[in-house]
């Protein structure tokens, strides 16, 4: 759904010179005259007035987790035992177990890569370290040199999880990822046989996002950092911000047919909206903000056959045509300017 202001422009003429000078107003009603310099004042007017104008325009979005990936094992074993879908996993806790031993959620961005045992360095010892001391396992110093006292540091979380004491993290044990997860769905079932890079759940982030698909032609509305509003299910408005713009290419499905482009819209929210899980909502973006402008409704606009646009101009018990330049149209009204406008002034408009 898209929903946007629109314009019909009337078709006039504007003969220069003396007060002959009139314009032809279309769509005018049954017995109406064409507006005169000089004349009396057309039937109704309208304020110019100084305001703020917003054209704001609406799509439909999706309320949900964001996108989803897929997480792999990196061990051979058996499945034994998967997180319900929905279910956080978060710093320490188990993302799977593989043969009846779990596999443990980090946080961190560098994937594990290899084994961490004494005499290893690098960054992701620090890392693990970091991880450790968070989860409360002290008595190294946190840095990117696996020490006896990092050893000593992993046997006891190995002791607490019933795993053999190496003081070894072998590779496998570990999923580093930037924050918690959110189970999506099973890719797998417990009882599976997995070997290195068989999916084994669909994850995303914990955080409740709302997500949009623009046409191209609407990318505009997409800036990063914006603020949108979020119309809910139950018409509860909520504020947002555009946290991510990723623009897509969807093959064509035939030969012959071109490709599509979208570009894909991730809204994020300062207060999750509650009680709702996924939803169809409503994005308003901002498209354009003209701040204190003088604005007259659309419909007081004149079209000059010389081209751009006047306003008839009330001025006690007479008129003049006033060449305007317009701005931003929003909420049925125009930004104007032209000599001698001024808030205030009365223009005429159809009755």
């Amino acid at each position: 759904m898209n929903r946007k202001w629109t314009t019909a422009t009337a078709a006039g003429v504007l003969v220069a010179g003396g007060a002959a000078a009139f314009v032809l107003v279309g769509d005018l009603p049954d017995g109406s005259e064409p507006a005169q310099a000089g004349s009396s004042p057309p039937a109704a007017t309208a304020d110019v007035t100084k305001q703020t104008l917003v054209d704001k325009e609406s799509h439909d979005g999706t309320l949900g987790y964001g996108d989803t990936t897929g997480l792999a094992s990196s061990r051979s074993g058996t499945v034994t035992w998967l997180p319900a879908v929905g279910a956080t996993v978060r710093r320490g806790k188990p993302l799977y177990k593989m043969d009846n031993k779990p596999v443990l959620l980090m946080y961190g961005t560098l994937p594990a890569y290899r084994s961490l045992s004494s005499g290893a360095e690098g960054a992701d010892v620090k890392q693990l370290e970091k991880n450790l001391w968070a989860l409360g396992y002290r008595g190294f110093t946190v840095d990117d040199e696996y020490t006896s006292a990092t050893a000593d540091a992993v046997e006891q979380w190995q002791d607490d999880l019933g795993l053999d004491e190496t003081g070894t993290v072998e590779l496998g044990r570990v999923v580093f990822k930037p924050r918690a997860l959110r189970i999506d769905s099973h890719t797998v079932e417990p009882g599976a046989a997995a070997q290195p890079g068989t999916e084994l759940l669909q994850v995303s982030d914990t955080g409740r996002v709302a997500t949009v698909e623009l046409d191209v032609a609407d990318q505009r509305l997409a800036k990063k950092g914006a603020k949108v509003d979020v119309t809910l299910p139950d018409a509860t408005v909520v504020p947002a911000r555009i946290s991510e713009v990723e623009t897509t290419v969807e093959q064509a499905e035939n030969p012959g047919e071109e490709d599509t482009t979208k570009v894909g819209v991730t809204l994020t929210f300062d207060k999750a909206p509650a009680g709702l899980n996924q939803a169809a909502v409503t994005v308003l973006f901002v498209a354009s903000k003209a701040e204190n402008v003088l604005t007259v409704p659309i419909n007081a606009l004149l079209a000059l056959a010389e081209g751009g646009y006047g306003l008839q101009v009330v001025d006690g018990g007479t008129t003049r045509i006033v060449a305007v330049r317009t701005g931003l149209f929003a909420d049925g009204r125009v930004e104007v300017s032209g000599d001698g406008l001024a808030e205030g002034m009365k223009v005429g408009v159809p009755a």
